[in-house]
């Protein structure tokens, strides 16, 4: 399998969750090319379960990696840039599906003792795709015995591993504002409930949670992104939304700012007589690396010499935590070299890595469980 060109392909047709057609039908065409003989497919709306039947099975070790895009206009200059103008694979799960392909290619071609389950996860990016393939009928018929995963980072160089026992990504939550108060003429402030003034004093407030609720030790990000209302200047909005997310370690913590939120929209309501709604949109658990799983990992990447560094808990979601949450497992990183955040319409990972993501993973699968 040429990785490159899979991967620019896949980067060209770039899908939003549960929109991924294109994507599953190039994913079923790349699988279908392989020797079927011991390979099961089965679609999930537009995800894909596969099963790659082992030599003495004894369990089934599963592999998960997440196929959606993002709604971002990219400004790359790649010559394979983005079809699907406005989308693109801006999180690396292009370099996901590949790896998870190669891998898959190595397991049909060079067999294994152990059964393995690739899952082909529709939706990361919102509302959330873990949860409800994992409630399906044909994951519970194929569930796994144990699971893993990665993410690529620009935060370390190409083909690097990085992991961490314990959590490595934060519980995650949306986080959706509507403000409803009565419009009017700006020249008539007095005959209205102005619900940009509510929404904008909601912001202001919504700054001291994080620095004056939460316990110094335990850390939070409580971050608005978007703000939106109105619709003519001298109009005064009768609504108005704020939009954000917020992210703990712990979820003791995400439950007492969710708390002062409510707090914080009721008081708003009183003071400018507006009606609040609230809309926690996707919640994702924690990943959380079991040590008995992932130390082993660890020592797997030190005897193979595979570049290796142990990283910190990091703010960043990933709903691969409900796997976890259910299954014993870990997560890594992939260091992809120095570009773009993640998320940015820059994002330009090192194509060296995809290679070295095969080997971890296909070697992984055949001696470290």
């Amino acid at each position: 399998m040429d990785y490159v060109a899979v991967r620019r392909a896949l980067h060209q047709i770039p899908e939003l969750g549960f929109e991924e057609v294109e994507t599953q039908a190039f994913l079923l065409d790349q699988i279908k090319q392989l020797p079927q003989e011991r390979v099961q497919i089965k679609k999930w709306k537009t995800g894909l379960l596969v099963r790659v039947a082992g030599t003495h099975p004894t369990k089934v070790i599963g592999f998960r990696t997440d196929i959606d895009a993002l709604p971002i206009k990219e400004n790359t200059g790649y010559s394979f840039q983005s079809k699907n103008v406005g989308n693109m694979h801006a999180c690396g799960h292009d370099f996901h599906m590949t790896i998870a392909l190669g891998a898959l290619e190595d397991v049909v071609l060079h067999p294994v003792k152990e059964d393995v389950l690739f899952i082909f996860q529709p939706a990361e990016e919102g509302p959330g795709g873990a949860l409800p393939i994992m409630a399906s009928s044909e994951f519970q018929n194929w569930k796994p015995d144990s699971i893993f995963a990665l993410h690529v980072s620009p935060e370390f160089p190409a083909g690097t591993v990085a992991t961490r026992e314990g959590i490595l990504f934060a519980n995650t939550s949306e986080l959706f504002i509507d403000f409803f108060g009565k419009g009017g003429h700006a020249a008539s402030p007095h005959l209205t409930h102005d619900t940009i003034v509510a929404a904008s004093h909601f912001v202001v407030g919504l700054q001291t949670i994080v620095a004056r609720r939460v316990n110094p030790l335990h850390s939070a990000v409580l971050t608005i992104g978007k703000i939106s209302g109105g619709t003519k200047q001298n109009i005064i909005a009768e609504h108005a939304r704020v939009e954000g997310t917020i992210r703990t370690l712990d979820q003791e913590t995400m439950k007492a700012i969710k708390a002062d939120i409510e707090r914080h929209v009721q008081a708003v309501e009183t003071a400018y007589q507006c009606r609040g709604e609230i809309d926690y949109g996707a919640n994702y658990y924690q990943v959380f690396n079991r040590k008995e799983y992932v130390d082993p990992f660890i020592q797997f990447c030190r005897q193979n010499k595979y570049p290796l560094e142990l990283c910190d808990e990091g703010m960043a979601g990933e709903d691969f935590g409900y796997f976890l949450r259910d299954f014993p497992g870990f997560m890594f990183w992939l260091g992809v070299g120095k570009t773009a955040n993640l998320h940015s319409a820059d994002f330009k990972p090192d194509e060296a890595a995809l290679a070295q993501g095969v080997k971890v993973v296909s070697t992984y699968i055949r001696e470290g469980f």
